[in-house]
């Protein structure tokens, strides 16, 4: 099967790293989405796996289409008896880009009459009654070119199941797992966000160290699909348990100078099973310092004019400078949108273009001393 994964611009890098980690070879990202083959045993490890990515979808197919009637029958041509029921609930998800389809909605409707027409003909039945599975299936056309997909995942992959509770301006789950994934931490490694909010960063943190897979626990649309082979997931989730590192995985901190933030932060550790290798304070962050050497200082400090917050930010991010900057071995991240972060910061090592939710932001990476080569002669860093 071709296989597609949806990706937030900017995070492409990590995913990739992601899909050789689990042993699945070099994929090219196109327009927002990584390409690779696979099987529903791909399919599965995809979505239980994966920390950056946004979404697992199935190229079901592809064919030019620049009137409704070519639609209709690249559509209809697709074996869709081999993916769905005639009981499956159809839902369409579509996009044009440079075609003559601009009318969205309208090309919706003739890829869903399209299906069921197909189903019915296929399963000899007059009806399909979408009482069943969920589908979402996804149209995008491109230039007159129709990219026919399911996506395998249902809900987005930044779903892991721990953030229920509510704060100002949440961080996606997956966008922290990209920073924490292209930063230099690793496990063993001390670990700071004097900003948490809600907790996402931290939280993520602890599970790249402790190696807990993020789809562990949580539902996917393709494991209501009578085409996948049963055990599946099941298989993959045992694998994901097996793979978790019980021993000494260094210190995480989190501190926030709300304690309702705190509160939820702890809340969200809690239901993600890390709450006990997380230290939470409640704390000015121009106050934090850490005893131990080498570390990594991952944050997403106030923008302002998301939290329609007009005051002049510019002396909490040159505080936020001063801090870090006491820490030389130490590497920072941050994350804003603030236009002067750059200016009160300094020069960052590297700066790239992460979005949070439709937000565009800065990542600028300070990088402080390199540490000493560990006994088998790789760099802490590594």
């Amino acid at each position: 099967m071709k296989l597609q994964i949806c990706v937030q611009t900017g995070v492409e890098a990590a995913v990739k790293r992601e899909i050789e980690r689990l042993g699945l070879g070099h994929a090219p990202a196109i327009r927002g989405r990584i390409e690779l083959s696979g099987d529903w045993d791909t399919v599965a490890r995809l979505n239980v796996f994966l920390r950056a990515g946004e979404r697992v979808l199935v190229e079901v197919g592809k064919f030019p289409a620049d009137t409704f009637d070519a639609l209709y029958d690249g559509v209809r041509a697709l074996c869709w008896e081999e993916f769905l029921t005639p009981h499956a609930h159809v839902l369409i998800d579509g996009k044009s880009f440079r075609s003559k389809l601009v009318a969205v909605k309208a090309a919706g409707g003739v890829v869903k009459k399209a299906i069921i027409d197909r189903l019915k003909e296929r399963f000899r039945t007059n009806t399909v009654d979408e009482r069943g599975e969920r589908a979402v299936v996804g149209v995008s056309i491109f230039e007159d070119v129709a990219t026919i997909t399911l996506d395998t995942s249902g809900d987005g992959l930044h779903r892991r199941g721990y953030r229920v509770l509510t704060y100002d301006a949440p961080l996606r789950e997956t966008t922290a797992a990209a920073i924490v994934e292209d930063s230099f931490y690793r496990r063993g490694k001390a670990f700071a966000d004097p900003f948490c909010g809600s907790g996402t960063i931290a939280i993520e943190a602890a599970m790249y160290a402790k190696n807990v897979a993020p789809g562990k626990s949580r539902d996917f649309d393709f494991a209501h699909w009578k085409c996948v082979p049963k055990g599946v997931l099941a298989a993959v989730r045992e694998e994901a348990k097996a793979l978790e590192w019980s021993g000494d995985m260094g210190h995480v901190y989190a501190s926030d100078l709300s304690p309702r933030a705190v509160e939820i932060a702890r809340e969200h550790a809690k239901r993600a099973g890390v709450l006990g290798d997380i230290t939470y304070s409640v704390g000015d962050m121009r106050k934090f310092s850490c005893a131990e050497r080498y570390g990594v200082l991952v944050c997403n400090p106030p923008y302002g004019a998301r939290m329609n917050d007009r005051e002049d930010l510019f002396p909490l991010y040159r505080d936020l400078s001063k801090m870090f900057r006491a820490l030389p071995a130490w590497s920072a991240y941050i994350l804003s949108a603030y236009e002067g972060a750059q200016r009160a910061l300094g020069r960052p090592d590297k700066r790239r273009i992460l979005y949070n939710a439709d937000l565009k932001c800065s990542l600028l990476a300070y990088y402080g001393e390199k540490p000493p080569l560990a006994p088998d002669g790789a760099s802490l860093r590594d």
